[in-house]
């Protein structure tokens, strides 16, 4: 960020201040959430009068929200497993096979940004209340896979559009079998997508909310829908504390994805 200010400081002064701006308004809620969980008291103040970490130490002993946090956990990894495969073989054979419904595949890329959440939402809950999956926690894994699968497949695209194909060429030429040619040389050179793809979806899946709050009951429910339900009560530094997780948790995925596959890499994918 710093160098993007000294690139623009001198010749544009006023994208330089556009961009801080945009930069303090997106970054302020966070830290206002961050700031706010210290509190010690039992209303949210801000600035707090005191410092303490006593609302992190009660999450502990809190299955309200320990058990939906868990939930969402496993969610999350269910719906990123899933994506990894159906992600890696769409990606390859939208790119190198003559689909005869790629066209309808097309469109269906779109749905993230054409279908509003709850309109997906009612919709799986009608199919899986006809299948009997409403109290099943890998259902949920499913239906969030369904709608953020598109994220995957685009991540990965990106990676498969950049592919050299005759790598793999060159490795059957050598004697190596189709299978052993994927796992040596097509997929290795795939992971960066794949890894920014699989960030993608596990960030989703843990933060989805329309949807979760529409399928879910008391046994499968995520933290977004157990934060909504305790706001609707009252607003404590606990929800504060709860909310800060989910900061905490989105900045160790930035520094893992810039560290694995580097940020410029990842926001290109």
């Amino acid at each position: 960020m710093s160098g993007l200010l000294r690139r623009f400081g001198t010749d544009h002064p006023y994208l330089a201040a556009f961009t801080l701006f945009e930069f303090v308004f997106l970054i302020l809620p966070s830290v206002i959430i961050l700031v706010v969980s210290l509190g010690a008291n039992q209303i949210i103040s801000f600035p707090p009068s005191e410092l303490s970490l006593r609302w992190y130490a009660s999450l502990i002993h809190e299955p309200g929200y320990l058990e939906p946090f868990f939930n969402s956990v496993m969610v999350a990894v269910f719906c990123t497993a899933l994506a990894i495969p159906i992600g890696v073989m769409t990606a390859l054979g939208l790119n190198r096979y003559d689909i005869r419904f790629e066209h309808g595949i097309q469109i269906y890329l779109l749905l993230p940004f054409t279908v509003p959440l709850v309109v997906s939402g009612f919709i799986l809950l009608i199919i899986f209340g006809r299948l009997g999956w409403i109290a099943e926690l890998w259902a949920v894994g499913l239906a969030l896979t369904i709608i953020n699968i598109p994220f995957m497949i685009w991540s990965v695209s990106s990676s498969v559009n950049a592919f050299d194909s005759t790598l793999e060429d060159a490795a059957q030429s050598l004697g190596a079998e189709e299978i052993q040619t994927f796992r040596y040389v097509t997929l290795p050179a795939l992971m960066p997508g794949v890894i920014s793809g699989s960030f993608l979806m596990f960030m989703l899946a843990l933060n989805e909310f329309i949807v979760s709050l529409i399928i879910t009951t008391t046994a499968t429910e995520t933290l977004p829908v157990a934060i909504y339900g305790a706001i609707r009560g009252n607003i404590s530094p606990q929800i504060a504390a709860v909310a800060s997780i989910y900061v905490i948790i989105a900045i160790v995925a930035i520094v893992v994805a810039d560290r694995v596959v580097g940020l410029e890499r990842f926001l290109h994918s």
